[in-house]
């Protein structure tokens, strides 16, 4: 906006080449044109400037279309797509389960084991391709979240079929476990560290020993019980029960991982692409969360 003073008669041409200007003391608050050959008073601002900084002022925060940099926003909405479309598959997974009964209570047979085996191994694979690709991929990502959603929605079904209730319960612990891990970590409680990730990747490597051992185990008939190893009891306390409370820990020190490679990819001016990474990390790591979570309530359960 122009100032009042602008047009004030005080002002008036000398000559061709500018203005000649009144003292300030005789007219406050008056501010000179600016001619050819002129220097503008102390503190004139030209209008058509201050006019584009007020419509720069009015105008919208730039979103990461604008920008084509990747930010929280624009992660949290990929990452809201991506469950989306596991959603979509998890319930043809449960559906496909329990023979096209949408109740364990229904099931005129046993469970199908089908939609778990495909869901776990076509999951596995895009996760490693996902993992190990420099770039991030769309359709990969997408088929990921699709390959999960049997996943997720298999075993569910096919663990709601013998220990009723007990997926509403590792959904709900699940929901907590994330709560209480972002609510720290927005405000500054925990943060990821270089120690902490190192005594992280150890312990990754020792559970995946243990779960590799565990299956073989099983397979061979050594361990018979319903979950292998993790069915044998410590002080009257399962042995799986024990592991699992340190691996939620685990995944949600995973979680925080993931929340701070989002956070430096925003701080770094990411290109926009990589948002779709940062939504993927989620997403294996809640799967991997909310498996674990079941897998306690289910051996509890079975052990009374």
């Amino acid at each position: 906006m122009a100032s009042p003073g602008f047009n004030n008669p005080v002002f008036q041409p000398q000559g061709q080449y500018g203005t000649s200007l009144q003292p300030p003391a005789q007219q406050p608050g008056a501010f000179p044109r600016q001619g050819a050959g002129q220097q503008a008073y102390p503190g004139y601002v030209d209008p058509s400037q201050q006019a584009r900084m007020e419509g720069a002022y009015a105008s919208p925060s730039a979103d990461s279309v604008d920008t084509g940099r990747m930010t929280i926003e624009d992660t949290v909405i990929k990452t809201v797509l991506l469950f989306a479309a596991m959603l979509v598959t998890a319930v043809v997974g449960w559906v496909w389960t329990l023979g096209g009964a949408l109740s364990p209570s229904m099931a005129t047979q046993a469970p199908n084991l089908a939609p778990w085996i495909i869901g776990a191994l076509g999951g596995f694979v895009l996760a490693m391709v996902n993992i190990f690709k420099k770039k991030p991929s769309v359709p990969l990502i997408f088929g990921y979240a699709l390959f999960e959603g049997l996943f997720v929605g298999g075993i569910s079904a096919y663990f709601e079929f013998i220990f009723p209730g007990v997926v509403f319960q590792a959904t709900l612990a699940t929901v907590a476990v994330i709560a209480v891990t972002l609510a720290l970590f927005a405000n500054g409680k925990i943060r990821a560290s270089k120690r902490a990730t190192k005594i992280f990747m150890i312990a990754m490597i020792g559970y995946l020993v243990f779960s590799l051992l565990n299956v073989i185990l099983m397979w061979t008939g050594v361990a018979d019980n319903a979950f292998g190893l993790r069915s044998m009891e410590v002080m009257g306390i399962p042995l799986g029960a024990i592991i699992g409370v340190l691996v939620v820990i685990m995944a949600a020190y995973s979680l925080v991982l993931d929340f701070d490679q989002i956070q430096q990819g925003v701080r770094n001016g990411a290109p926009r692409k990589y948002a779709w990474q940062g939504a993927f990390g989620i997403m294996v790591t809640v799967v991997w969360l909310y498996v674990e979570i079941l897998r306690i309530l289910a051996i509890f359960q079975s052990s009374d």
